[in-house]
């Protein structure tokens, strides 16, 4: 049995099912599975409802419901089939959906899961849309969604553009589809539909460009150097995709020129990038990045159904909405990434880390975390602790690092999983990002035990790689 043969037999398992329940988790990759899979699965005839949980554990398993309907866990299950046992499902009532690391416990259910095929770089959306379309092939047009939901959980980061199945299969799908626009060579930069270009500039930091990130006047004055007309007569600032050709090779190679001028490497100053050209200019929804941003601002706010009507094709009242939670998301990270930096983080030697108590939401305290690593020190992964609302004596952590630190060896997800098992916890993720949650007890004890697992990680390049 292969991968291929996975995907077939979980759209035998769908297509035989009277009704069903997809539960799914609330980022961005959660929500792109369940709008291609909820979508697919209504074309196809079948009853379908959703459940979104922000983690599946003990607390949020009550939302499964206990009905007759077959069940669908994506982005999400694979790790936690102990709990599906517990709750009573049948293997014959349950189908997953994933890319994370499988656990699988005494019931052996019905899994399509990319990863043990070697396809580490394909979320659980690159999955749900593969069976999507086993189920018909006229599915081609969930490719887009595919694409968001790869990006949005940063299949796409490390390589500087999705690779693999992902890229061969599903981005191109969606180019014959012409719902998606592949920018080969373009700049890896957040915010190029809606930001100011010298914002852009100035708000990225992969590639670091002295002078520029984290300067605004700074990269304003180096576009004005370089002759580039910012702004239209009636005084609107212009986005990346809206200059030129010729303007972006000549900012591409002046960037170029800063970061060899200063030691650094150009191999993360250009990626592949993915536009959505049938969404409106100027607007979050124009590329696969922003795209994201918007659906895990639904999902960590607590309405992930908006960012899912959003990718099924709500512009009215749903992105109305889906606008005003970005806002406040944004508003809440920049306090947030204030607090980090005014606070401070307690460095030790292959980690720094801090606790936020219960100040910010512990859905977005992993995005603050990687935004403060540029403006801490980048060589350490940031480990950043928060109160769980449902429980008090639990509490969140999440972890961020660099593609840089990666080079060296290290495996977030490895790190927190093995820590936060030790102390009765659970943890997963990635490489580059990882969360877990552990008892408030053992807090120091977690922080001081993940420090030594980076070391052995620092001191065996390759070791993340196991």
């Amino acid at each position: 049995m292969g991968f291929s043969d996975d995907v077939k037999a979980a759209a035998e398992q769908i297509e035989a099912a009277h009704e069903i329940t997809i539960i799914s988790h609330i980022d961005a990759d959660g929500i792109s599975c369940e709008a291609i899979l909820s979508q697919a699965i209504s074309r196809y005839g079948i009853p379908v409802r959703s459940v979104f949980v922000r983690q599946l554990e003990p607390l949020t398993m009550p939302q499964v419901p206990d009905d007759a309907s077959f069940k669908i866990f994506t982005d999400l299950g694979a790790g936690q089939q102990n709990l599906l046992a517990a709750k009573g499902l049948k293997e014959k009532d349950v189908l997953i959906v994933d890319h994370h690391v499988s656990q699988p416990g005494e019931i052996p259910y019905p899994q399509v899961n990319c990863l043990p095929y070697g396809y580490t770089k394909m979320s659980a959306a690159g999955v749900s849309y593969l069976v999507a379309k086993e189920l018909d092939s006229a599915n081609i047009d969930l490719a887009k969604l595919a694409v968001i939901g790869n990006v949005g959980d940063m299949m796409a980061r490390e390589t500087c553009g999705l690779v693999g199945p992902v890229r061969e299969l599903i981005v191109e799908d969606g180019v014959r589809h012409q719902s998606v626009k592949v920018c080969k060579k373009d700049l890896n930069c957040y915010g190029t539909a809606t930001r100011p270009v010298y914002l852009s500039l100035a708000y990225n930091d992969d590639p670091f460009v002295k002078g520029i990130s984290n300067n605004p006047e700074g990269a304003k004055q180096f576009l004005k150097k370089l002759g580039i007309v910012q702004q239209s007569l009636d005084g609107r600032w212009y986005v990346w995709e809206e200059l030129s050709g010729e303007d972006r090779r000549l900012i591409i190679s002046a960037l170029a020129q800063q970061l060899i001028a200063n030691g650094e490497s150009v191999d993360r100053l250009l990626a592949e990038t993915y536009r959505f050209p049938d969404e409106i200019p100027r607007t979050p929804l124009r590329n696969a990045q922003e795209y994201a941003t918007v659906l895990n601002a639904c999902g960590r706010w607590t309405k992930p159904a908006v960012g899912s009507a959003i990718l099924k094709g709500d512009r009215g009242q749903a992105y109305r909405e889906a606008e005003r939670m970005l806002g406040n998301h944004r508003a809440i990270i920049r306090d947030l990434l204030q607090y980090i930096l005014e606070t401070g983080v307690v460095e030790l030697d292959y980690v720094q880390y801090i606790n936020v108590g219960g100040k910010y939401p512990d859905t977005i305290v992993g995005i603050g975390a990687g935004m403060a690593l540029s403006k801490l020190n980048a060589n350490k992964p940031i480990l950043i602790l928060c109160e769980v609302p449902e429980d008090k004596n639990l509490l969140k952590v999440s972890m961020r690092t660099t593609e840089r630190v990666i080079a060296k060896g290290v495996d977030l997800q490895q790190a927190v999983s093995e820590a936060s098992a030790s102390y009765g916890g659970s943890g997963g993720g990635h490489k580059i990002a990882a969360g877990a949650f552990i008892p408030k007890t053992a807090e120091q004890e977690f922080v001081d035990s993940v420090n030594r697992i980076l070391k052995e990680q620092f001191a065996c390049p390759g070791a993340g790689d196991r």
